[in-house]
């Protein structure tokens, strides 16, 4: 019964962040989308500052520990991106560039194939610590298990928003978008089960993960969409940018304000 009870919230949770997300970003216009890339930016460098990193610094045996994993998957998420590039370079080689214009709205600035996927990526990580945290908070207490779960349904709207616009920015059509997002947040139906079948390994394998997923929104933010926002270099574009950017720290700090988070 604690099983069925841990899935249907983790499901429930997934379906419920991403759709609600997905309402507002779709309808955003498509020449838009790299204006509120900045509040990608914000949203992604809010939940692992004020979020991930003192969790993981606060739960972790050992911060210098801790710290090389984040370096480590900083740098591993540099090497798998040269490879995602190196493998799209390889397969339209032998093919016209005009066959494959960029899609209508994104043009040179759009972020590359490989930053969505690196979002991708990093979501199913944090979603799959969001999956452990549901389960051991419900093995220890139905009630705390329903709190915790609403908790992170309502942490994970504003970051799955930012998530989506970077995928569109990216080059992904919506309705892809929308399925890779779903397909990333259902990686916390698989924390869920690996922590209830078990549970003696958590600590270990949680930290691990928090630190990949830090390490993935980090680079994510810095080394690919901040770079595209240089090239929008006017005042008003730069003040339009700050203040986006800010607005997604800011979302991410309002709701662990509500949730009254450490």
């Amino acid at each position: 019964m604690v099983l069925s009870y841990i899935l249907t919230a983790c499901l429930a949770g997934s379906l419920l962040s991403v759709s609600l997300a997905a309402l507002l970003a779709w309808r955003i216009q498509p020449r838009l989308i790299p204006i509120f890339v900045s509040y990608a930016v914000g949203a992604l460098l809010g939940v692992v500052f004020l979020d991930l990193l003192p969790h993981i610094f606060r739960s972790g045996s050992s911060p210098q520990s801790s710290a090389a994993w984040i370096l480590a998957g900083i740098l591993a998420f540099f090497l798998l991106e040269k490879l995602v590039l190196w493998r799209h370079s390889h397969d339209h080689a032998d093919f016209d560039s005009h066959a494959h214009p960029p899609a209508k709205g994104h043009g040179a600035e759009s972020a590359s194939p490989a930053t969505a996927w690196m979002v991708v990526i990093g979501d199913a990580f944090h979603n799959f610590t969001d999956g452990l945290a549901i389960a051991v908070a419900f093995l220890a207490d139905p009630r705390l298990g329903v709190v915790t779960a609403v908790a992170i349904i309502a942490h994970e709207i504003p970051q799955e928003l930012g998530n989506f616009l970077v995928l569109v920015h990216s080059g992904f059509r919506r309705g892809r978008a929308l399925m890779w997002n779903l397909i990333s947040s259902l990686a916390t139906l698989a924390g869920a089960g690996f922590a209830y079948f078990a549970l003696s390994w958590l600590t270990g394998f949680a930290d691990l993960f928090l630190c990949l997923a830090a390490a993935s929104m980090i680079y994510v933010a810095i080394a690919d969409l901040i770079p595209g926002l240089h090239k929008r270099s006017r005042p008003s574009d730069s003040i339009q940018q700050i203040v986006l950017i800010v607005a997604g720290v800011g979302s991410i700090w309002l709701v662990n304000q509500l949730l009254g988070a450490d």
